[in-house]
């Protein structure tokens, strides 16, 4: 199996003990493909790049950038990419809002491509979908009005595959703070991949299921696994905070569910969300309990 990790550490974008005074130099300079090939050397791969750099650093996917990071394809190096989601809401009904979150995907997605990302995952609602959906209303209002981010949702996805030209299978929608059915009609409306995120599944997310019942839904569908651990959480409760765990660390029968992948020839990308420590961590606790799964 193929463990990777994301690329968004804080810890190599501002780095513990540099001067105040030095920040803003230390995150200009910041060397995209130093950080990939530094966290590949640790071991993981692929590499999942963050299309939020961009909002911090607006050339971190420059021609020149990219280039670099491309380049390490040689080494056999493989990357994914999560698209942005922090300030974009491709959900939204307010269609000025909707557009410019499409036009930032649609911006990150071309300036990527010479890095060939094997998937792209896509958050198809954000933070506004989800607060309509804790909300304390009546479930026919609920219901009518997640209808209604789908339907957002439905046209920024249709727009992101028209402009880029992007095969629907390497669009990988994930498991996050929306309802699951919801979101796997629109996989299958549009024949998407899925990204199934193990902790926001645990911390009742897309709703309160038996984590292996999701499996089983997602793995005709299933082209990457987020993996991290979380406590599960009772039906009502959402588990903030309780996710994005070291394996081990909450209720995540890891064995069983590295067992079903390999039963089912997953051959997808299981990247750690963890910071460096925590995801060498994991490496370890999936080394204990499924060796064999290890490439060393």
């Amino acid at each position: 199996m193929r463990f990777g990790i994301m690329a968004m550490q804080l810890e190599a974008l501002v780095p513990s003990g540099v001067p105040a005074e030095q920040v803003m130099a230390s995150i200009m300079n910041f060397d995209h493909a130093g950080l990939a090939k530094s966290l590949a050397d640790k071991g993981f791969n692929p590499i999942e790049l963050g299309g939020d750099l961009g909002m911090f650093l607006p050339n971190v996917y420059s021609p020149e950038s990219v280039g670099r990071l491309a380049a390490l394809r040689s080494k056999n190096l493989s990357y994914t990419l999560h698209l942005p989601l922090w300030s974009v809401e491709p959900s939204t009904p307010l269609t000025p809002v909707r557009k410019g979150s499409v036009e930032a995907v649609v911006q990150t997605i071309r300036a990527t491509t010479p890095i060939e990302p094997e998937v792209y995952v896509l958050h198809a609602t954000g933070a506004l979908a989800a607060e309509f959906y804790n909300m304390k209303i009546s479930e026919l209002a609920r219901t009518l009005i997640l209808r209604q981010f789908q339907s957002g949702a439905r046209e920024s996805i249709r727009t992101i595959l028209s402009e880029t030209g992007l095969p629907s299978r390497r669009l990988a929608i994930e498991t996050i703070e929306f309802p699951l059915d919801l979101t796997l009609e629109l996989a299958e409306e549009f024949d998407l991949s899925v990204c199934l995120d193990t902790g926001h599944v645990l911390a009742g997310f897309p709703g309160w299921f038996d984590f292996f019942e999701v499996v089983e839904k997602l793995l005709p569908r299933l082209a990457e696994v987020h993996l991290h651990d979380c406590k599960k959480m009772p039906e009502g409760v959402r588990g903030y905070g309780e996710d994005h765990k070291p394996l081990g660390t909450g209720d995540l029968d890891l064995g069983r569910f590295l067992d079903r992948l390999a039963a089912a020839n997953f051959t997808g990308p299981l990247v750690f969300e963890l910071n460096v420590d925590e995801a060498l961590q994991s490496l370890k606790v999936v080394k204990s309990v499924r060796p064999d799964y290890v490439k060393e």
